[in-house]
């Protein structure tokens, strides 16, 4: 597909991340495509550390993930632009293109979710860690042993994280912090 345009070259490939930081500093290509699922090193922690070395570096994050934890994480990392696998086709190489040039691209999915999430609060670290022993089927008293904290703490940070997630209850937001990439499993 990028071959067929003759303004844009392929310099190079990698295979996981500690390659594509390595080939980044070795080719510093004009943009990079940089998926978020890599081997050895994940994508954000790829493009941290070009960013450190390489304060100018354009890259395209390419993935299959429209979380906006996720795209919120890149673009603060310093991702110009977040394109989901589902549109390549229709934007990759105007995308490239546009980042080329210095300009910045989202998504329109992305650019949707986060939207729609903006003015939601968002969740403390601990809030995230309470989130995430709560969707391994841990009870508040399991997870303050876990975390070294009150089970009335615990009860605390479980109604703030159902009031900004705006959740009905503990499984509620255990299925919005999966779906917006806030946790995994």
């Amino acid at each position: 597909m990028i071959a067929a345009h003759p303004d844009i070259e392929i310099v190079g490939e990698a295979a996981d991340g500690e390659q594509a930081i390595r080939r980044y500093s070795e080719l510093e290509p004009d943009v990079m495509l940089l998926d978020l699922q890599l081997p050895k090193v994940h994508g954000i922690d790829v493009l941290t550390e070009i960013r450190k070395a390489y304060p100018n570096a354009r890259v395209i994050i390419l993935t299959t993930y429209d979380f906006e934890q996720l795209a919120s994480k890149a673009i603060a990392a310093g991702a110009q632009a977040y394109l989901l696998k589902s549109s390549v086709r229709k934007d990759l190489i105007n995308t490239i293109r546009s980042v080329a040039r210095g300009r910045r691209h989202v998504d329109a999915e992305v650019a949707n979710t986060l939207a729609t999430y903006a003015d939601g609060e968002s969740l403390t670290t601990r809030e995230i860690s309470v989130l995430a022993l709560v969707a391994e089927g841990n009870s508040n008293r399991e997870i303050g042993l876990v975390l070294s904290i009150t089970e009335e703490t615990v009860k605390g940070h479980v109604k703030s994280i159902l009031s900004k997630l705006t959740a009905n209850d503990r499984a509620h937001a255990v299925a919005i912090g999966l779906k917006r990439g806030i946790i995994s499993l």
